[in-house]
């Protein structure tokens, strides 16, 4: 009997300790009620699980970058009308709108069958796995990676151009890959990059490290960049900025050169005048004075009250 009794003990160290590398039972995603998931890699294999809170911009919102909404939109609902699409390369500084432009994408296209999966870098050689689980879904997929760069040395990339290229493991008719970086070429570039490029019949050719880094950007079809704001095109997305969300609280906050000469310095600050920039001062100017208002309303109550 203790000898039995062991042997239990033992079996369920063992199981316990099979589960942590066992995969979880794959549950079928709703995608019904799903717009967007993510790849989530194992030990063994991987899965995809819904997101659970999704980014609700919508494209109205974002500001500053009307040509760069156009590009994607239109290519994204020709992809939804099963016509020619590209897939889109997002590229350009941080903070300009690159990820919150896919998303918001999504928000207006998704109950019209557009669906997202978001893929991390190091997860990328599973996309064969992935495309095999969404091939056959009536639906229309973004594989989206954002925020996406390469070192030297890494491999992963190979398996991105294979999908891009149209070889074995390309993505299936229902997908379109768009990735946003803050590399045009999602490689690092170097000085050195070019000591190898020679002139012939008045053309640089470069050498087989540059190619090998053009090869990879080059097969997206779109490329879609985003860059810093002008002084003037700034301070104009941070007063669209403050006069919708006053218009949001029910308020109105005249613009005028008190509030420029703060969104100028706030710029400086942050170091860069860009969307993501002008919207975070918005916030800050407008919160800090519609709570003075608030506060100085409440005041000669509170006073009367005392009196009382």
């Amino acid at each position: 009997m203790q000898l039995d009794d062991d042997l239990k003990q033992q079996l369920r160290r063992v199981l316990a300790a099979a589960e942590q590398v066992l995969p979880r039972p794959r549950q079928q995603l709703d995608w019904v009620q799903t717009p967007a998931a993510n790849w989530r890699r194992h030990s063994l294999n991987g899965l995809l699980e819904a997101m659970e809170a999704i980014d609700t911009t919508e494209l109205d919102e974002l500001l500053g970058i009307d040509e760069q909404k156009q590009l994607v939109e239109i290519n994204t609902r020709q992809f939804l009308a099963g016509l020619p699409a590209n897939n889109i390369l997002l590229w350009g500084a941080r903070g300009t709108g690159k990820s919150s432009l896919v998303r918001a994408v999504l928000n207006r296209y998704w109950q019209q069958g557009l669906r997202i999966v978001q893929v991390d870098k190091d997860d990328l050689p599973s996309l064969p796995d992935i495309f095999q689980q969404i091939r056959h879904l009536p639906y229309r997929f973004l594989l989206f990676c954002d925020d996406l760069s390469f070192e030297p040395g890494e491999k992963s990339y190979k398996m991105l151009k294979s999908a891009l290229d149209g070889s074995v493991y390309a993505a299936p008719e229902n997908v379109l890959i768009y990735v946003t970086s803050n590399r045009r070429h999602l490689l690092p570039e170097y000085e050195t990059d070019n000591l190898g490029a020679k002139m012939v019949n008045n053309e640089i050719h470069h050498g087989e490290g540059v190619e090998e880094k053009i090869s990879l950007s080059d097969r997206f079809g779109l490329w879609v960049s985003f860059h810093v704001f002008s002084q003037d095109h700034y301070l104009e997305v941070v007063r669209q900025c403050v006069t919708n969300l006053a218009k949001k609280h029910g308020s109105a906050l005249p613009w005028d050169s008190e509030i420029s000469r703060a969104a100028i310095a706030w710029s400086h600050e942050k170091s860069k005048r860009c969307g993501r920039t002008a919207l975070q001062f918005a916030r800050h100017w407008v919160g800090e004075r519609l709570l003075r208002q608030a506060e100085a309303a409440d005041r000669p109550r509170a006073d009367g009250d005392t009196a009382c």
